[in-house]
């Protein structure tokens, strides 16, 4: 059977059944004394006193049976009412029907030992010792009374040992109660933090996987769809000027370059849903896809009216690289050449791609505007993400990011990867590497 988490955690501790057991007994306890001093009182024959403490002792019962299922139904569900302000009141209500029914008859006087154990609970410490030393004189007292009292026999030592022990004991275990209350009480307390410290981990793991997941879809938003578009955009306008001035070889060329780019947001779309690699990483090779991209530049910067030449250069050997650095250095390159044509008015740009073993580098050059690395300006339309979201890729990779530039002086990206173990040689540059298609 199915335990809430609640009910468990506070059942796992052995304090809570025993408290649990411990109340039972009281209860049942209290019920078979009365019951069986109601017996005895009738069995004597109903007459008018009789009756009288029959009432009494079903008030009792009553009042009693409303205590215990108020407080039942409390720590079943804290939201109901809360009779703890009440309990003196209603302990006092118990005793004063007690104390009427023990004056009547004497087969009510042991009601006072679940009566010590109630008023060791309820009361504080201080007035619950008053009040059991105070019952156990009146039980001796009622015991004497109806043994005859003063004007009978001498008051007798086992009608003062019997209700004096019976209230020692009543204390000590009392008081041990009590302290397994407290305890079980605070493991309770601790088990409902460790349930809240537990439902804020989640909370704040999950808060921390969904910003997670918005950054890495933010870098690649950036890095391909907001970059291709601003290349549509950029391609439409010059289509749009070529036309005007009847250049329609221009504007055909213009447009087919916004009709393949289209096609590649498209792609890149889509692979943001499947969650894969790059479309152009998985139709060729790294090289391939950076001198396509070196390609591209030089088209977007002629649209503007620019003369840029972008060329690739690379050294080593070429090596087989994981999906995770190919990506890296394409959304690298496609970054910071968008950054070229866009801001730098440079008329070079040259992307070197270095295999050095047990490294790989990539190195971004322009010659153009230059700009203070230290005092990039945040702004509020979006742009502007680019150095920022290619510092996360490479640190994810326990790469390297420097970026040495100054105003007039052109700029340098630097990228270095270090690789797991060697790597393997790759095709050979332009045809696909391993697992390529």
């Amino acid at each position: 059977m199915e335990v809430k988490s609640g009910e468990a955690e506070r059942d796992a501790t052995g304090a809570a059944v025993i408290l649990r057991i411990l109340r039972v007994s009281l209860h049942v306890g209290f019920a078979v004394l009365l019951l069986v001093a109601l017996v005895r009182l009738l069995s004597g024959g109903i007459n008018g006193p009789a009756w009288l403490h029959v009432g009494l002792a079903l008030c009792l019962a009553g009042v009693y049976l409303a205590g215990t299922v108020l407080e039942k139904r409390h720590s079943a569900r804290p939201v109901r009412f809360n009779p703890g302000p009440l309990s003196a009141w209603w302990l006092g209500a118990v005793c004063l029907l007690w104390l009427l029914l023990i004056w009547g008859s004497p087969d009510f006087v042991w009601l006072a030992f679940p009566l010590f154990f109630l008023q060791l609970h309820v009361l504080r410490r201080g007035p619950a010792l008053a009040a059991v030393a105070a019952s156990t004189v009146l039980v001796v007292a009622a015991l004497w009374f109806h043994n005859g009292g003063p004007a009978g026999s001498p008051l007798q030592l086992p009608i003062v040992l019997g209700p004096l022990f019976g209230a020692a004991f009543a204390v000590v275990t009392g008081l041990a109660y009590r302290a397994l209350y407290f305890e079980a009480e605070n493991q309770r307390l601790a088990a409902e933090e460790l349930r809240r410290t537990r439902a804020e981990l989640a909370r704040s793991q999950h808060d921390a996987g969904t910003l997670a997941e918005r950054t890495r879809l933010a870098r690649e938003i950036h890095d391909t769809l907001a970059q291709g578009f601003s290349s549509i955009v950029l391609m439409g306008r010059s289509a749009e000027q070529a036309l005007e001035a009847g250049d329609t070889a221009m504007a055909r060329d213009r447009l087919r370059t916004v009709q393949d780019t289209a096609a590649a947001n498209l792609a890149e779309a889509r692979n943001f849903v499947r969650g894969l690699q790059s479309p152009d990483l998985e139709q060729s090779s790294l090289v391939d896809s950076l001198r396509r991209l070196c390609t591209q530049t030089e088209t977007e910067a002629g649209a503007r009216g620019a003369a840029l030449r972008c060329r690739l250069e690379v050294e080593g050997t070429p090596a087989e690289l994981p999906n995770p650095y190919r990506t890296t250095l394409l959304r690298a390159a496609q970054s910071s050449l968008a950054n070229v044509w866009t801001h730098a008015n440079a008329g070079t740009a040259v992307v070197t791609l270095s295999y050095l073993g047990s490294e790989v580098a990539m190195d971004i050059f322009d010659d153009g505007a230059g700009f203070d690395p230290s005092a990039v300006p945040e702004r509020t339309d979006g742009s502007g993400y680019g150095l920022a979201s290619l510092r996360d890729r490479v640190a994810a990779l326990a790469g390297t990011l420097d970026v040495e530039s100054a105003p007039g002086e052109g700029t340098v990206v630097a990228i270095r990867l270090p690789l797991e173990g060697e790597p393997s040689p790759a095709a050979p540059a332009g045809a696909p590497a391993k697992g390529e298609q």
